[in-house]
């Protein structure tokens, strides 16, 4: 069944990255495509926040510690569905 989605990372919009930066770290360090990660820098910019990733919370932890440590503003949170 492999891992569940247990936990999500949320990415905030900062006003010292630049788009750019932040794009290329969502490549990266979280698998994104270019138009994916764009796209998550552009709804973290004109929403103030929107979800990256979601999985396992080991997995998520990881993530979210290289996004720490390259200064990319993000949380972990648990991951609530809304399928029923």
């Amino acid at each position: 069944m492999g891992d569940s989605k247990t936990h999500k990372i949320t990415l905030y919009n900062d006003d010292k990255l630049s788009f750019e930066y932040v794009t290329a770290c969502l490549t990266k360090i979280c698998g994104h495509t270019p138009i994916q990660a764009e796209q998550c820098a552009l709804l973290a910019h004109n929403k103030g926040q929107t979800d990256i990733a979601s999985g396992s919370f080991n997995k998520m932890y990881e993530i979210l510690e290289t996004l720490d440590y390259v200064k990319v503003e993000a949380s972990l949170e648990t991951y609530e569905s809304n399928l029923y």
